[in-house]
């Protein structure tokens, strides 16, 4: 995701009511270094979470397809960064679906990629943590969402 000028991010300020104002700087007070990212979330990709998923899947092919294949410790720090950039655009999103979906879609990249889970620890607690945190998310989603990611999930799982 990049970043709005400075410019930009005035000239979307303006146009808000106060209280909404007052709520996303709130927010936004709570992040330190990632403040820019977060409120050009905040103003131009929130109500368009279709396209911020879809945008975020890229930007993790685009690092899947630079992992450094030659050695396992290699491709763990490349996974370990991907991970990163997920939790921060959850962080960001604050919607279960988006995380869970993120989530998903990692475990079943890296699964897809090539890359033996089974033969490095790191890497296999790295997949089985993102398992557990989908599971959970899961539990947390309405019946209906429920079951369709469930059957996303088992397809990982087969």
């Amino acid at each position: 995701m990049k970043a709005a000028s400075v410019q930009e991010l005035k000239q979307e300020l303006k146009q808000l009511p106060p209280a909404q104002l007052v709520e996303l700087c709130l927010r936004l007070s709570r992040f330190k270094k990632e403040n820019k990212e977060l409120l050009t979330y905040l103003l131009f990709e929130a109500h368009q979470e279709a396209d911020f998923v879809k945008g975020i899947k890229e930007e993790i092919d685009d690092n899947f397809s630079e992992i450094n294949r030659s050695h396992l410790y290699f491709a763990k720090k490349s996974l370990r960064k991907i991970v990163r950039i997920i939790n921060k655009y959850c962080r960001y999103s604050n919607v279960t679906e988006t995380e869970l979906e993120l989530r998903l879609y990692f475990c079943t990249t890296l699964k897809n990629s090539g890359i033996p889970i089974n033969q490095n620890p790191v890497i296999k607690n790295l997949y089985n943590t993102q398992i557990k945190k989908s599971e959970q998310l899961i539990e947390s989603l309405h019946e209906d969402l429920q079951y369709e990611f469930r059957r996303e999930f088992k397809k990982l799982n087969a």
